[in-house]
């Protein structure tokens, strides 16, 4: 089966406020090996947050020239297909993604799995279960290809620990 962990980085915490998906990637799964993997910054023309920007370090002078959304989002959900998507506090991404493809008329339909939840469920005395907190208990020491706070980073970060909580088995 066909799986895609994907991750999003944003202007700020809410689209209802008018925050955006400045960054997305995705790293398709197959039989426990990557298949492709699909990342770009999102020119979006917003006001980045300072708190959000001191997360991922994304400012708007690395937007200038990037794809826009109405490019982004068609290839994003060509290269999703149908598949399963897993996001880290997927509510979130959800609600981003969510967002971002009605403001292009377009939908999403596939079922979106949370790995928070799986860790949470899984490891209830964890005491954290931030991404990075979740991967180091899982895997160990978290690799060098998964710059965390940076959405393929993440991307990737996600792909290894869902395999090693082991959740369709």
């Amino acid at each position: 089966m066909r799986t895609i962990f994907f991750d999003t980085e944003t202007s700020g915490l809410s689209p209802a406020r008018g925050d955006r998906i400045i960054e997305v990637a995705a790293v398709a799964v197959r039989g426990g090996l990557v298949e492709a993997e699909f990342s770009t910054l999102i020119n979006t023309d917003c006001e980045i947050h300072w708190a959000a920007r001191q997360v991922h370090g994304i400012s708007r002078t690395m937007l200038s020239g990037q794809p826009t959304p109405e490019e982004v989002w068609p290839a994003f959900i060509d290269f999703i297909g149908a598949a399963p998507l897993v996001a880290h506090n997927a509510a979130f991404d959800r609600r981003f993604l969510h967002h971002e493809l009605g403001l292009l008329q377009r939908s999403l339909s596939n079922p979106i799995h949370c790995s928070l939840a799986a860790s949470r469920r899984h490891f209830p005395r964890l005491r954290s279960h931030r991404l990075e907190e979740v991967a180091r208990h899982v895997i160990g020491e978290i690799p060098r290809e998964c710059r965390l706070h940076r959405a393929l980073g993440d991307a990737r970060l996600l792909a290894k620990i869902w395999a090693g909580l082991d959740v369709f088995a």
